[in-house]
Protein backbone atom coordinates (compact mmCIF):
# COMPACT_ATOMS: atom_id res chain seq x y z
CA UNK A 1 0.00 0.00 0.00
CA UNK A 2 3.04 2.34 0.92
CA UNK A 3 4.71 1.68 -2.93
CA UNK A 4 1.55 2.49 -4.13
CA UNK A 5 1.33 5.84 -3.01
CA UNK A 6 4.51 6.98 -2.82
CA UNK A 7 4.85 5.72 -7.11
CA UNK A 8 1.36 7.92 -7.58
CA UNK A 9 3.09 10.84 -5.72
CA UNK A 10 6.25 10.37 -8.12
CA UNK A 11 3.72 10.01 -10.92
CA UNK A 12 2.18 13.36 -9.81
CA UNK A 13 5.85 15.49 -9.36
CA UNK A 14 6.70 13.46 -12.92
CA UNK A 15 3.72 15.47 -14.12
CA UNK A 16 3.97 18.83 -12.31
CA UNK A 17 7.46 19.23 -13.52
CA UNK A 18 6.25 18.25 -16.74
CA UNK A 19 3.43 21.18 -16.77
CA UNK A 20 6.12 23.77 -15.39
CA UNK A 21 8.42 23.07 -18.47
CA UNK A 22 5.31 23.38 -20.82
CA UNK A 23 4.70 26.74 -18.74
CA UNK A 24 7.79 28.05 -18.98
CA UNK A 25 8.33 27.33 -22.82
CA UNK A 26 4.86 29.32 -23.48
CA UNK A 27 6.16 32.35 -20.98
CA UNK A 28 9.41 32.40 -22.75
CA UNK A 29 7.69 32.22 -26.36
CA UNK A 30 5.14 35.07 -25.40
CA UNK A 31 8.07 37.26 -24.18
CA UNK A 32 9.88 36.43 -27.47
CA UNK A 33 7.11 37.43 -29.62
CA UNK A 34 6.22 40.28 -27.35
CA UNK A 35 10.08 41.27 -27.56
CA UNK A 36 9.89 40.97 -31.54
CA UNK A 37 6.70 42.75 -32.26
CA UNK A 38 7.85 45.00 -30.05
CA UNK A 39 11.41 46.34 -32.18
CA UNK A 40 9.09 45.92 -35.05
CA UNK A 41 6.95 48.53 -34.25
CA UNK A 42 9.78 50.83 -33.15
CA UNK A 43 10.73 50.48 -36.49
CA UNK A 44 7.59 51.51 -38.10
CA UNK A 45 7.34 54.26 -35.98
CA UNK A 46 10.77 55.42 -36.79
CA UNK A 47 9.77 55.29 -40.63
CA UNK A 48 7.16 58.24 -39.61
CA UNK A 49 8.00 61.92 -39.54
CA UNK A 50 5.00 64.59 -38.00
CA UNK A 51 4.13 67.45 -39.25
CA UNK A 52 2.59 70.18 -37.53
CA UNK A 53 -0.48 71.96 -39.07
CA UNK A 54 -0.86 75.74 -38.85
CA UNK A 55 0.20 74.87 -35.20
CA UNK A 56 -2.96 72.94 -34.30
CA UNK A 57 -3.03 69.06 -35.33
CA UNK A 58 -0.35 66.88 -36.38
CA UNK A 59 -0.38 64.76 -39.61
CA UNK A 60 1.32 61.73 -39.97
CA UNK A 61 4.04 61.72 -42.96
CA UNK A 62 5.45 58.70 -44.23
CA UNK A 63 9.22 58.85 -44.44
CA UNK A 64 10.86 57.11 -47.52
CA UNK A 65 13.88 55.25 -46.79
CA UNK A 66 16.92 56.79 -47.41
CA UNK A 67 18.68 54.21 -49.19
CA UNK A 68 15.76 53.72 -51.88
CA UNK A 69 17.25 57.36 -53.53
CA UNK A 70 20.62 56.38 -53.28
CA UNK A 71 21.08 55.37 -56.86
CA UNK A 72 19.46 58.31 -57.89
CA UNK A 73 21.52 60.74 -55.44
CA UNK A 74 24.62 58.55 -57.06
CA UNK A 75 24.03 59.75 -60.37
CA UNK A 76 23.34 63.33 -59.91
CA UNK A 77 26.26 63.56 -57.65
CA UNK A 78 28.48 62.26 -60.57
CA UNK A 79 26.79 64.56 -62.98
CA UNK A 80 27.16 67.69 -60.96
CA UNK A 81 31.03 66.36 -60.49
CA UNK A 82 31.25 66.80 -64.57
CA UNK A 83 29.27 69.57 -64.67
CA UNK A 84 31.38 71.85 -62.93
CA UNK A 85 34.72 69.69 -63.65
CA UNK A 86 34.37 70.54 -67.40
CA UNK A 87 32.04 73.56 -67.80
CA UNK A 88 34.86 76.21 -68.59
CA UNK A 89 35.09 79.70 -69.09
CA UNK A 90 37.88 81.78 -70.25
CA UNK A 91 38.29 83.60 -66.92
CA UNK A 92 40.91 82.09 -64.50
CA UNK A 93 38.64 82.92 -61.20
CA UNK A 94 35.68 80.98 -62.67
CA UNK A 95 37.63 77.97 -63.51
CA UNK A 96 39.24 78.08 -59.84
CA UNK A 97 36.01 78.19 -58.54
CA UNK A 98 34.48 75.27 -60.53
CA UNK A 99 37.12 73.30 -60.32
CA UNK A 100 37.23 74.16 -56.48
CA UNK A 101 33.44 73.15 -56.19
CA UNK A 102 34.07 69.83 -58.13
CA UNK A 103 37.27 69.04 -55.33
CA UNK A 104 34.69 68.68 -52.70
CA UNK A 105 32.89 65.86 -54.42
CA UNK A 106 36.09 63.82 -55.18
CA UNK A 107 39.19 62.18 -53.98
CA UNK A 108 42.71 63.39 -54.74
CA UNK A 109 42.39 61.62 -57.96
CA UNK A 110 40.36 64.25 -59.75
CA UNK A 111 42.92 67.13 -58.39
CA UNK A 112 45.97 65.12 -60.10
CA UNK A 113 43.85 65.40 -62.92
CA UNK A 114 43.34 68.98 -63.09
CA UNK A 115 46.95 69.30 -61.76
CA UNK A 116 47.97 67.37 -65.29
CA UNK A 117 46.08 69.77 -67.27
CA UNK A 118 47.27 72.55 -65.87
CA UNK A 119 50.92 71.53 -66.17
CA UNK A 120 50.26 70.85 -70.14
CA UNK A 121 48.84 74.77 -70.53
CA UNK A 122 45.44 73.65 -71.19
CA UNK A 123 43.58 76.17 -69.17
CA UNK A 124 46.03 79.26 -70.33
CA UNK A 125 45.59 77.90 -73.97
CA UNK A 126 41.38 78.16 -73.12
CA UNK A 127 41.75 81.58 -71.60
CA UNK A 128 44.15 83.34 -74.06
CA UNK A 129 42.29 81.47 -77.20
CA UNK A 130 39.06 83.02 -75.35
CA UNK A 131 37.92 79.29 -75.73
CA UNK A 132 34.29 78.36 -74.57
CA UNK A 133 33.48 74.48 -73.23
CA UNK A 134 30.45 73.15 -71.72
CA UNK A 135 29.67 69.40 -71.17
CA UNK A 136 26.56 67.65 -71.82
CA UNK A 137 25.71 64.24 -69.67
CA UNK A 138 24.71 61.48 -72.25
CA UNK A 139 24.55 58.83 -69.26
CA UNK A 140 25.92 57.96 -65.69
CA UNK A 141 25.45 53.79 -65.78
CA UNK A 142 26.81 52.47 -62.13
CA UNK A 143 26.67 49.23 -60.51
CA UNK A 144 24.45 49.08 -57.30
CA UNK A 145 24.60 45.76 -56.51
CA UNK A 146 28.44 45.73 -55.08
CA UNK A 147 29.87 48.76 -52.66
CA UNK A 148 32.12 50.72 -53.58
CA UNK A 149 29.55 51.75 -56.59
CA UNK A 150 31.60 51.35 -60.01
CA UNK A 151 30.99 54.17 -62.07
CA UNK A 152 30.86 54.86 -65.81
CA UNK A 153 29.50 58.64 -67.25
CA UNK A 154 29.56 58.98 -71.02
CA UNK A 155 28.88 62.36 -72.00
CA UNK A 156 29.89 65.06 -75.18
CA UNK A 157 32.06 68.02 -74.81
CA UNK A 158 31.40 71.01 -77.09
CA UNK A 159 34.65 73.60 -77.36
CA UNK A 160 33.57 76.79 -78.65
CA UNK A 161 36.68 78.22 -80.50
CA UNK A 162 36.09 82.01 -82.76
CA UNK A 163 36.78 80.01 -86.01
CA UNK A 164 34.18 76.58 -85.42
CA UNK A 165 32.88 74.04 -82.86
CA UNK A 166 34.58 71.55 -81.91
CA UNK A 167 32.68 68.40 -80.53
CA UNK A 168 34.47 65.53 -78.53
CA UNK A 169 33.16 62.05 -76.85
CA UNK A 170 34.47 62.13 -73.25
CA UNK A 171 34.16 58.61 -71.29
CA UNK A 172 35.14 58.58 -67.18
CA UNK A 173 35.38 56.00 -64.64
CA UNK A 174 35.14 56.50 -60.81
CA UNK A 175 33.92 54.62 -57.65
CA UNK A 176 31.72 56.05 -55.45
CA UNK A 177 32.02 55.36 -51.40
CA UNK A 178 29.31 56.93 -48.83
CA UNK A 179 30.86 59.77 -47.06
CA UNK A 180 29.61 62.37 -44.71
CA UNK A 181 26.39 65.29 -46.44
CA UNK A 182 27.64 68.32 -46.52
CA UNK A 183 26.62 71.93 -48.03
CA UNK A 184 29.15 71.38 -50.45
CA UNK A 185 28.49 67.85 -51.07
CA UNK A 186 24.54 67.32 -50.72
CA UNK A 187 24.15 63.81 -51.90
CA UNK A 188 26.86 62.26 -49.34
CA UNK A 189 29.27 60.62 -51.63
CA UNK A 190 33.02 60.37 -52.22
CA UNK A 191 34.35 60.23 -56.41
CA UNK A 192 37.61 57.85 -55.78
CA UNK A 193 39.77 56.88 -59.02
CA UNK A 194 38.33 58.95 -61.54
CA UNK A 195 39.83 58.34 -64.37
CA UNK A 196 39.24 59.60 -67.84
CA UNK A 197 38.73 56.54 -70.68
CA UNK A 198 38.07 58.11 -73.84
CA UNK A 199 38.40 62.18 -74.77
CA UNK A 200 38.33 62.30 -78.78
CA UNK A 201 37.04 64.49 -81.30
CA UNK A 202 34.25 63.47 -83.28
CA UNK A 203 33.67 66.52 -85.38
CA UNK A 204 34.69 69.72 -86.00
CA UNK A 205 32.31 72.55 -87.70
CA UNK A 206 33.10 76.11 -88.93
CA UNK A 207 31.39 78.75 -87.47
Amino acid sequence: MEFKILKNIETSFRQIRLFTFIFALLCFGVVGIVVYKSYEFAEEQRQKIYVLDNGKSLMVALSQDMYLNRPVEAREHVRRFHELFFTIAPDKNAIESNVKRAFNLADQSAFNYYKDLSEKGYYNRIISGNIQQRIEIDSVTANFDSYPYQVQTFSKQFIYRSSNLTKRSLITSCILVNSVRSDNNPQGFTMEKFNVIENKDIETVDR
